[in-house]
């Protein structure tokens, strides 16, 4: 299927290329995949996008941990309310007590867990408008670039299979420079910002996939 639809686009883009009109037609590429991670705004979303799963991250575990403590009032009263040591009337209470903290401790699990899908939801609506906000501000580069230079259709590279062949000029590198050019001195030079992949997770609490699905 793949070798078919390849196949099918390389027919089309000679078929196209062929007219007169567009035989003519000046073309460029660019990476829009290298122009995306090199755009100093991306490293500096990322660098956002990871202090805000941080903070998460350290209120997830500060609920988990006291869940932790519940629980353990939860096992202490619940040896108490075996404990014959103790009074049939005291054990009583601590049945009662137990019974109360169990209650306490379901209403975290549901607080944790509800907490958990709104802070994946927020991280990731966050991604999603960062992610769009920086692409039209890449095309808008691309666009003037392309107009300045007098192309007239300008194609993805990093899409493999939609660019088939192209011969003409990459302006991937002019672009990237243009984008960059009022980038801090920290985020200037290229470097590695690792991507929001990271799961919060806290002890005896969910996971959070920061990833979008």
């Amino acid at each position: 299927m793949k070798m078919l639809r390849t196949t099918i686009l390389t027919t089309l883009l000679l078929a196209v290329l062929s007219m007169p009109a567009l035989a003519q037609t000046k073309i460029a590429s660019v990476d829009m995949e290298k122009l995306f991670k090199g755009y100093w705004k991306t490293k500096q979303a990322e660098v956002d996008l990871n202090k805000r799963a941080t903070e998460l991250q350290k209120e997830i575990k500060d609920m988990a941990d006291g869940l932790d403590k519940q629980q353990t009032a939860y096992s202490q009263l619940l040896d108490q309310a075996n404990d014959q040591a103790l009074s049939a009337e005291e054990r009583g209470k601590r049945r009662q007590a137990a019974a109360d903290k169990l209650k306490d401790i379901n209403s975290s699990k549901v607080a944790i867990e509800q907490f958990n899908r709104q802070a994946q939801s927020q991280v990731i609506d966050q991604r999603q408008r960062m992610t769009a906000k920086l692409v039209s501000a890449i095309q808008q580069a691309v666009g003037e670039k392309a107009k300045a230079g007098g192309y007239s259709l300008v194609v993805n590279s990093s899409v493999t299979e939609a660019v088939v062949y192209t011969s003409g000029d990459d302006l991937t590198d002019d672009v990237l420079k243009q984008l960059n050019i009022n980038a801090p001195i920290d985020l200037a030079q290229p470097s590695e910002v690792a991507p929001i992949t990271t799961l919060l997770s806290a002890t005896n609490g969910p996971a959070l996939d920061l990833n979008p699905h």
